[in-house]
């Protein structure tokens, strides 16, 4: 990927970074900390991978994307409508009763959004019955997942990570979003899931650690999943929580706490000077 493109995606990003803080910030509610560490996969994803059409966003053939951790709903929010699944100003009403943006994602009510998911370890398990249901239809489709590193608590997990090798599903790949934090602070503390990539190679995964915010490393990791033939790929992707607002980055107080004021215009301020930055550059 050359330079230009890796601009322009990083700022696409940062549009979706904006975008869900000022959804989470309008509704007082939200999961900013995680939102924002997945905003550069989400981008990359939606923007330079996947098989999908915003004008057909039931397309029996396109690729699917499952977030599994569904909190963040708000950055896969702000990633559809930067794609054109809806307008940008539909994510800054999330939350409201009035409104089609849900605290998670509603497959049922939102476009482009293919499973509703919220209860943690659940999503996972919908994309490897989908990556199933492919190679059971002969589909060629690719099926992708996000899921956090504190969600490795959830048993449910581990028995997806059985069933994927199980049934050889070489169209499934997941993301796991391992920036260290959950809601109760370091992950190892809480309960330690680690080494996260020997557990999935122990369970016979393709494993890759790579940057999370790194657009080649991260490409290359697809396409890695993408030559792999025979087995899942799990993507450990090393994350920084609250990724590109200064005061946000690494601390697990944003992993569910709306911004004020003031604090909401900081971030704001920040992301646009980093995309006044990047543009200047294109």
């Amino acid at each position: 990927m050359d330079e230009k493109r890796i601009i322009e995606l990083s700022i696409i990003a940062n549009k979706v970074r904006k975008a869900a803080l000022t959804g989470i910030y309008n509704s007082q509610s939200g999961h900013p900390g995680g939102s924002l560490s997945i905003a550069d996969v989400l981008t990359l994803l939606y923007f330079e991978v996947m098989n999908v059409d915003p004008k057909n966003p039931k397309d029996p053939n396109r690729d699917r994307m499952v977030l599994s951790k569904g909190h963040t709903a708000p950055a896969l929010y702000a990633t559809l409508a930067q794609k054109g699944y809806f307008p940008v100003e539909d994510v800054y009403t999330l939350r409201r009763t009035d409104s089609y943006m849900q605290g998670h994602p509603d497959m049922n009510k939102i476009p482009g959004v293919d499973m509703s998911t919220g209860s943690l370890g659940q999503g996972v398990s919908a994309a490897g019955g989908m990556a199933l249901a492919a190679k059971l239809d002969n589909k060629d489709y690719r099926v992708y997942s996000i899921l956090g590193d504190g969600e490795l608590e959830e048993g449910q997990v581990w028995e997806q990570a059985m069933f994927a090798p199980h049934y050889k599903l070489d169209n499934l790949t997941i993301f796991v979003d391992n920036n260290g934090l959950q809601i109760d602070g370091d992950i190892t503390k809480v309960m330690n899931p680690t080494p996260i990539d020997e557990k999935f190679k122990a369970f016979g995964w393709n494993v890759i650690v790579t940057d999370a915010h790194d657009f080649n490393k991260l490409l290359d990791a697809v396409n890695q999943a993408k030559a792999t033939k025979g087995k899942p790929t799990a993507i450990i992707m090393q994350s920084v929580k609250g990724k590109n607002v200064s005061y946000m980055e690494n601390n697990p107080a944003w992993h569910g706490a709306a911004p004020k004021e003031e604090d909401f215009n900081k971030a704001i301020s920040e992301l646009d000077a980093q995309i006044k930055e990047l543009e200047a550059r294109l």
